[in-house]
This record gives C-alpha cells, sequence and structure tokens, in this order.
C-alpha cells in the first residue's frame, strides 16, 4: 500500500493530536511531510516534527529562530501569520486543517488553490467563507466534524435527489436541562457531558452555537437548503448524525463520543482506517434518547439559520461576533447568558445591504466590524 502524504495543520490542538495518534498506529498507511501550530505548545510541535520526521513546519510564534536551532538541520521551519497557508500548498494527499476559529479560512483556501483535497476539521472555513471555499468543488473537501463525517457516509445508502432531510445531533451540552442560564461560571460550562474538547468548542456546545455553525456547515458541504437540515438532543452523543430518506428510511452513523473515527474516515477515504476507534460495546445494555431542542431557551439555531439564508458573509459577522463573546466570557467579562445577546445585536446591526463575498478580503472586512462591533457592545453591557 502506498503511504499517503499528510499535512497537519493545528497539529498541537486535539484533532491534530489525535491525528498523529491514527498516523503513528498506521505508519505503512500515512506519511506526514508537513505541520503547522501556533505560538501556544512550540515544545509540542518540536516534538511531533521530531518523532515523525516531518521535513517542514509552521508556525506564527516569534520563537521560530529557537525552533531552528533545536530542530535538526533537515527541518526547514516556515513562521509568519501565512505559515500555515504556506505549509497548506506542500504538493500531498490530503492537508487536516484542525486550526480553530475563523483564521483557518485563509489556509483551507491555499490548499484548494494548489490543488489539495482538504480534510475539514475548521468549521469556521465553511462558516465565514463556505462560498469561497465550494467553489473549488464538494470532492475536494471531506468533512471532519462527527456530525458530518456521519451525514457524509449515511448519504451513500441512496442518491442525493432522495434524501429528504438531514438530522444532525446536539448532546446539548451541559446545560441542557437546566432552566435558568444565568449565573453559570466558566468552569461549569467547560464540564462537558460527553466530549472532551477545546474551550471554544466546548463553549458553543453549551450555547447550541456549535449547532448552529454546523448547520450552516452542512447546507455549503452537501448544497442543502436549511429547510431540510435540522437538529435534536441526543445526550449520549453515540448517533453522530442521520439521513432521511423520501420512502421514510432513517440512516444514522454511530460510534462512540471519539473523534478519532470521523479523522481517520478522512484521512483514509475511501479507505477504512482499521480499528482507528474504538466499536460501539454490543455486549453491554444501552438507551439512546432523543428530544426537540427548545428554541426559546436556546435560540442560537434559529438565528444560524437566518444568517444562512440572509447569505452572502451573514454567516461570517454571526461567527466573528460569537468567537468575541465567547473569549469575553472565558475571560470572566460577560456573563454566559448574554453571549447569544452580544451576537444577535451584532447580527441584527450588520447583516443589513450588499453581504456579497467575492474573497478573502470581502469576509475579513465583515469580520473586522463585527468584532469591533462586539467590542463596542460588550463595553455597553459591562
Amino acid at each position: 500500500m502506498t503511504q499517503k502524504r499528510i499535512v497537519i495543520l493545528g497539529s498541537t490542538g486535539s484533532i491534530g493530536v489525535q491525528a498523529l495518534e491514527i498516523v503513528a498506529a498506521n505508519t505503512h498507511q500515512f506519511r506526514v511531510i508537513g505541520l503547522s501550530a501556533g505560538s501556544g505548545n512550540l515544545e509540542l510541535l518540536m516534538k511531533q516534527a521530531e518523532e515523525f520526521g516531518v521535513p517542514m513546519v509552521g508556525t506564527t510564534a516569534t520563537r521560530a529562530e529557537a525552533m531552528r536551532f533545536a530542530l535538526s538541520d533537515e527541518v526547514e521551519v516556515i513562521d509568519g501569520a501565512d505559515a500555515s497557508a504556506q505549509i497548506a500548498t506542500l504538493e500531498c494527499d490530503i492537508v487536516l486543517n484542525g486550526i480553530n476559529g475563523s483564521i483557518g479560512l485563509a489556509p483551507t483556501l491555499a490548499a484548494l488553490k494548489a490543488g489539495n483535497i482538504v480534510a475539514l476539521a475548521n468549521k469556521e472555513s465553511l462558516v465565514a467563507g463556505g462560498d469561497l471555499v465550494m467553489a473549488y468543488g464538494a470532492d475536494r473537501v471531506i468533512p471532519v466534524d462527527s456530525e458530518h463525517s456521519a451525514l457524509y457516509q449515511c448519504m451513500l445508502a441512496g442518491r442525493r435527489s432522495e434524501i429528504s432531510k438531514v438530522i444532525l445531533t446536539a448532546s446539548g451540552g451541559p446545560f441542557r436541562d437546566r432552566a435558568d442560564l444565568s449565573g453559570i461560571t466558566v468552569a461549569e460550562a467547560l464540564t462537558h457531558p460527553t466530549w472532551a474538547m477545546g474551550p471554544v468548542v466546548t463553549i458553543n456546545s453549551a450555547t447550541l452555537m456549535n449547532k448552529g455553525l454546523e448547520i450552516i456547515e452542512a447546507h455549503h458541504l452537501f448544497g442543502l437548503p436549511y429547510s431540510q437540515i435540522e437538529a435534536v438532543i441526543h445526550p449520549q452523543s453515540v448517533v453522530h448524525s442521520m439521513v432521511e430518506f423520501i420512502d421514510g428510511s432513517t440512516i444514522a452513523q454511530a460510534s462512540p463520543p471519539n473523534m478519532k473515527g470521523p479523522i481517520g474516515y478522512a484521512l483514509g477515504y475511501p479507505d477504512r482506517v482499521a480499528k482507528a476507534t474504538l466499536p460501539i460495546d454490543w455486549t453491554s445494555s444501552h438507551s439512546w434518547t432523543f428530544a426537540p431542542i427548545d428554541n426559546a431557551r436556546f435560540p442560537a439555531i434559529e438565528l444560524a439559520k437566518h444568517c444562512g439564508e440572509l447569505g452572502g458573509g451573514a454567516t461570517a459577522i454571526f461567527n466573528a461576533a460569537n468567537e468575541e463573546a465567547v473569549a469575553a466570557f472565558l475571560g470572566s467579562r460577560l456573563p454566559f447568558h448574554k453571549i447569544f445577546t452580544i451576537v444577535e445585536k451584532s447580527v441584527n446591526s450588520l447583516a443589513t445591504g450588499n453581504l456579497a463575498i467575492r474573497d478573502l478580503e470581502d469576509v475579513s472586512r465583515l469580520e473586522k466590524d463585527a468584532r469591533g462591533l462586539a467590542h463596542q457592545l460588550l463595553q455597553e453591557s459591562a
């Protein structure tokens, strides 16, 4: 079997670390030729480069010279704000984008422009610039989010014209049964009942903003209207998503709540990676429950759909304002229940007029406006 050449962006984050664990267990199948990461954990980035014999690494850190000194002369170090975008253009079989936040859009576009296939775990690439990304073709993007990986697999059961709707599952986060969302602490919001994720994604799961973002992703990935995309609470997080067909059949994809399954599926596609994750233990009893989402308590999903239907840069405004509000909450500068308020006010104020997205500069401009307004609103609410 020929080894697949892989580039991993955001290699020190949760997705990147798990991807490298899959590579380590399947060296006959994969070879890492490029890594990139931010400045948060340069020691780990250097360790990864050495362990996997990676010839090129990229970082935004100012300590790049120290990395060049510490690493072998055979390792080329790329530094600066565009480091990940440069690494993404390496000739390879697949680029895994595990960067968190809207800064992941530029590397996604760079990879696609270079002719690479992208295994996309950076949801903001589609939320902020979905039209730009999908202009390169749906066959060039393989989803890594567990929900979209599940839909991708379930859709193989029928023709696209036979799909009635898709249903994304949501754990509901730690507050799905809590009536009063005021007074929530950062520690409480970071305690997710089923998934181990980074802080921003965990907060987005607690507000259900995450599910709103995923609905926007699904729209772009699969070319479905928002009327055909739904979400449902599934606390066990074992069924990752479902596809309902016109004959009334529903196909579901199920596996333990572990990201190695979708990561392995994307890296190996069209082949499956043996033992990428543990299977469900069918020798034990299981209870899987499903419930509708209370949109009055968690209004983020309806706002996300509204932005999606507005089209253009409305979703970029939605996402950027949310990033600022979440950062303020994590910094104890905003109550949890006011996160949605900041996002809603930003959208209502800015998502008007010409929202056409022609290029990355258009996205950056709208995001800058949204962040500026969110900062203003945060100061007013202090």
